[in-house]
């Protein structure tokens, strides 16, 4: 099977056959987007995906930028939430304004789009026969909906990732790369601005963005032209990748005296939210003294203690 892969980018398809089973997200779930789909994917075809996923892993950390901190070897989680309070604490010590924009992206595996992520495969420079083997293993999946335990029949898809995949994680944050990209031009540009960091003699460290698979955090002046320039930015990234921003789960935070911040959240099209937050389960410009500001964290260590007891 390896080798017919390898020399023709094609397997059998009945390999990449997944079923779906629906687990609700919480107690008397009725409507379809109160169920999680898990997609079970067999064994043999589990384990060309690895192998795939190995090879890749390697240079993943060469193709995608500093500012994305999932998946990639070397970064973690922390780096990003240190990073994002360092960007607090020199906004407050500066007495600058600012605005941190925490987005969320809408069901991010299940919406991006096959074929962007072929073209980002092809700019990041990976070669003819690797595309054939990514397109291979998007577009070869059937899908059937385990009813009962029971498979409903197989259906095809067009765009999404399946979560189980041992590619999936690496494909993602390739095509997060496009925002990262667009994000970057539009500090370039003086469109957006960013936090410049200054530490010693040395010169400033601009912070403009901070990427964790889908938690994206984005810091700019509380300018409205910058959060319109920020609007378009997304709008050209949803309609290129798939990829859409779930503003009722996304806020911005002001951070010094920012006046009007309730204008600047409608021309973003989302919630106020203050500090002190969370970002990726951890405090988000809170004092580090303060006990109370782990109680969140100290919460779910409890919770998942208990499972042990």
């Amino acid at each position: 099977m390896f080798k017919d892969f390898y020399d023709h980018s094609s397997f059998l398809k009945s390999l990449n056959n997944t079923f779906l089973v629906l687990i609700p997200k919480k107690s008397g779930a009725e409507d379809l987007r109160d169920f999680r789909p898990i997609s079970l994917l067999g064994g043999l075809y589990k384990l060309l995906a690895k192998v795939l996923a190995n090879r890749m892993k390697k240079v993943v950390g060469k193709v995608v930028s500093t500012s994305q901190n999932a998946f990639v070897k070397g970064r973690q989680i922390l780096d990003a939430s240190l990073i994002a309070n360092e960007v607090i604490d020199s906004w407050q010590k500066q007495k600058e304004k600012g605005i941190i924009c925490k987005l969320d992206i809408e069901k991010a595996y299940n919406s991006i789009n096959w074929k962007f992520l072929v073209k980002v495969l092809q700019k990041m420079g990976f070669g003819s026969k690797w595309v054939g083997w990514m397109w291979s293993c998007l577009s070869s999946a059937k899908f059937s909906v385990l009813v009962n335990g029971v498979p409903a029949g197989f259906f095809p898809s067009t765009k999404g990732l399946r979560q189980e995949d041992p590619l999936s994680p690496y494909l993602f944050i390739m095509g997060m790369e496009v925002l990262d990209v667009l994000i970057r031009r539009a500090v370039e540009g003086g469109f957006l601005s960013g936090c410049n960091i200054r530490g010693g003699s040395g010169p400033s460290l601009n912070i403009s963005h901070l990427f964790f698979a889908n938690d994206t955090i984005i810091f700019c002046e509380a300018r409205k032209d910058h959060l319109t320039h920020l609007s378009w930015i997304l709008f050209w990234f949803e309609a290129t990748s798939g990829l859409r921003i779930n503003l009722a789960k996304s806020e911005i935070i002001p951070v010094g005296e920012v006046v009007e911040v309730e204008e600047l959240a409608v021309e973003l099209g989302c919630r106020v939210g203050t500090l002190p937050s969370q970002y990726l389960g951890l405090p988000l410009g809170a004092p580090n003294r303060a006990p109370y500001i782990w109680d969140g964290v100290e919460e779910r260590v409890r919770r998942r203690l208990a499972l042990w007891s």
